[in-house]
């Protein structure tokens, strides 16, 4: 995820923080600072990185329960409103999903039971209003954080862990792509209320639907992008026509083969057109104001581009491209050397190609089903 920072790594996946929740801590310090001492604004950010804490802790309840099924996970990033594990793929086996989802919410279950049980007052229903007291023993606010948490993330409205869960039971009679439409519209519609709640009691509740009706849209169009692509040949979704650049060339040369094409993404080859790496038109303007005109484009390309056969379907390219966040993916002959690419612009115009067949037709290797 960019505009994150890498802290460090737990049993091989790595921990990030966002750029966005430093200032987070910087705001909540400031705050704590306005409102009483120094000592407040202190014990205000250190409850916050403790329960941050506790959201890594439930971030690698889904971590080591996925690894269990043998899905890679690369690593965790920390945001303003939680944290976000990064799985290779998510399981479309429906008790694998389900057992994933709800380990996250289990790990903070056990944390506030762990911290319950330190506490001398016992348990009541006033834990839950501990939050923010500062009569309250941080252990206590812990606990009730940790409760909250737990139900919070189980709300059935994707992608909460509830929402995983609800399209885990759907996808049994639905199938997953139908399951993960309803489930995502449920998280829409979630998204919805939680905004207009926040206009009521605050900015930061807006925010956090701001990101469910996103990361709901983002997951129905993911899944139905691998459902597209599951029996199409590769060759039907690559770009076959294309100007290539050769790692000497120099990046004046490459603006000005830009200049004269609609390319996003230019592949790079050596003298066997073997694919070498891949250069977009983001990253040649950039080189040329920080790197200067007279530098080779194989300073400033992408390398270790994966590649399939042509004889492959279009859903290896597409996990490949998810697995190694790729800018392109290379179609290649049985000698290695380039026929075209698979790119995430190319993937999506397929997906709008599929989708704006009426029902029951079928366009080249693309069909839409009647139902």
């Amino acid at each position: 995820m960019s505009w994150s920072v890498n802290i460090g790594s737990i049993a091989g996946t790595a921990i990030r923080i966002h750029v966005t929740f430093l200032l987070f801590l910087a705001f909540f310090f400031f705050v704590g600072l306005a409102s009483g001492s120094v000592l407040d604004a202190v014990r205000t950010v250190a409850f916050i990185v403790l329960l941050f804490a506790c959201v890594l802790a439930h971030e690698f309840g889904h971590i080591f329960t996925a690894r269990a099924f043998g899905v890679d996970t690369p690593d965790v990033t920390l945001l303003p409103i939680g944290g976000v594990a990064r799985l290779a793929r998510i399981p479309e086996n429906p008790v694998q999903e389900m057992l994933i989802a709800v380990a996250g919410p289990l790990v903070n279950v056990a944390i506030a039971v762990a911290l319950m049980a330190l506490m001398s007052s016992g348990v009541s229903t006033a834990l839950f209003r501990a939050i923010g007291d500062p009569s309250v023993s941080m252990t206590g606010q812990l606990a009730a954080a940790n409760l909250l948490l737990a139900v919070f993330n189980m709300i059935p409205a994707f992608p909460m862990d509830g929402g995983r869960v609800l399209r885990a039971l759907l996808s049994i009679p639905l199938g997953h792509l139908r399951a993960t439409e309803i489930a995502a519209t449920i998280g829409q519609w979630t998204a919805l209320a939680l905004g207009f709640a926040g206009l009521r009691y605050g900015a930061m509740l807006t925010f956090v639907a701001l990101f469910v009706y996103l990361a709901a849209s983002s997951e129905a169009r993911m899944v139905a992008l691998q459902a597209m692509s599951r029996d199409v040949p590769v060759t039907a979704a690559m770009v076959s026509r294309f100007v290539t650049l050769t790692g000497s060339e120099r990046i004046d040369e490459a603006v000005e083969t830009l200049l004269h094409t609609s390319q996003t993404e230019f592949p790079v080859l050596d003298g066997q057109g073997l694919l070498v790496g891949v250069v977009g038109r983001a990253e040649i303007i950039k080189a040329l104001r920080h790197h200067g005109p007279d530098a080779p484009v194989s300073e400033v390309m992408a390398k270790n581009i994966p590649t399939i056969d042509r004889s492959h379907r279009l859903e290896e390219a597409f996990r490949l491209l998810q697995e190694n966040s790729a800018p392109a993916v290379g179609v290649v002959d049985q000698g290695g050397r380039l026929l075209g690419l698979v790119t995430p612009a190319t993937v999506g115009e397929m997906l709008m190609v599929q989708q704006s067949l009426p029902r029951g037709s079928r366009l080249g290797a693309w069909n839409r089903p009647a139902v």
